[in-house]
Formats: C-alpha cells, structure tokens, sequence
C-alpha cells in the first residue's frame, strides 16, 4: 500500500517477513528516477570516539548499494577515510514508518559521482562549490553576497562539481524495519547478514 505524498509502499500484508530485505528496503524508498530525494540521518564513527550525525540526501538505491554524496574536506568523510562503517535512518513520520540500515561504506568512483552533481539543485550545486569554514565564518551579509556573486559569474554555463564533490557507497549488513501502529505495539523486523544469507528476527517496537 502506498500513501499520497509518501516515498515509496508497503506490503500489503505487513505481517509477512519477506526472505530478502533490500527488495523491501527498495518499495520503501522512491524510485531511483524521482528528482526529490529523502532525506536520513547519516550516523559515523567520530575521531574522538564518540558517535556523529547529520541529515544528508540519499542519492540512490540500486537494489544493492545505497549511495550519498558530500564534500571531501567535510568531517563525515574523514570519519568514514578512518572507520568506512555508517548507519542510515530514514523515517516517515505520516506512515508510521522507520528503517535503520548499518553497513560498510566504499568511496565512489570520481566518475560515478560526476553523474549524481547535475541531478542537485541549483542551490546545492551552489552549496558544493561555496560551502567552506572559511566563508562560513564571514558575516551572513558577505556570505550572500559572495553567493550572489559566484551564482551571477556562471549564470551562462552548467556548472560542473568541484574537486572536493565525493560520493560513497553503503553495503548493508543490517536492515530494521519499523512499523508503529494506532490501535496496537510496534514492532520491528531485524535483517542481519551472514555466510548463510540473511536472518530475520523480529522485535518489540
């Protein structure tokens, strides 16, 4: 079933445990075609031990791997350069709906990720070519007009990603599926990845 409004559809029986996790995870998430992006909580390993997290785009699924796009000098990508594990939480919250995906992360090829830029936003594009500490720590006036500015300067031509435009690649090795309910409990159905396939186990919401 799906909802008006809503990434992707459900099962229609959301009892059943289906064998494979990422055919689920693929009905959940939009079609790789649709413009509009979801937006997750990526989740990494900080160099001082301690967990991070921010809200990024995620830019596709192609049934295996999940991929997101950022900026090199940015602090996930040095925490993913030391430890290359990640989770990923998309929600939504009309549809009672969550699902927690923790794997190992690969950069993408420069190529690949080449693909993804003209797909943003012009504002993002923007973002990806203006968005440093340096102009960060300006005055907001000198900061819109340095955007102004860069926007006016390549009006007549596409722009092209920066040099620090990187993509990244995320492997499941574990798929939670969360459903909440009005008139009953929760519940979650927990993949894990093993020599043998998947595991399935099911858990209180």
């Amino acid at each position: 079933m799906s909802l008006p409004g809503m990434f992707g559809r459900d099962l229609e029986d959301t009892d059943a445990s289906p064998a494979d996790p990422l055919a689920l995870l693929g009905m959940w998430l939009p079609d790789p075609a649709d413009p509009v992006k979801p937006l997750m909580t990526l989740s990494t390993m900080g160099l001082d031990g301690y967990p991070d997290a921010r809200t990024v785009l995620l830019s596709a699924f192609d049934g295996r791997l999940l991929r997101f796009h950022t900026d090199a000098r940015s602090r996930k990508a040095s925490e993913l350069a030391a430890v290359p594990r990640a989770t990923m939480t998309l929600v939504w919250p009309d549809a009672a709906r969550q699902v927690v995906v923790t794997g190992d992360v690969a950069p993408e090829a420069p190529a690949e990720a080449a693909e993804t830029y003209p797909t943003r936003s012009r504002a993002l594009q923007l973002l990806a070519w203006l968005n440093t500490d340096e102009l960060a720590a300006r005055p907001a006036a000198e900061r819109q007009a340095a955007w102004a500015r860069f926007d006016a300067e390549h009006a007549e031509t596409p722009l092209v990603p920066p040099s620090t435009w990187v993509g990244f690649t995320l492997a499941p090795r574990r798929v939670v599926f969360w459903r909440g309910h009005a008139e009953g409990p929760s519940n979650r159905i927990m993949y894990t990845s093993g020599e043998d396939g998947w595991s399935i186990e099911r858990k209180a919401g």
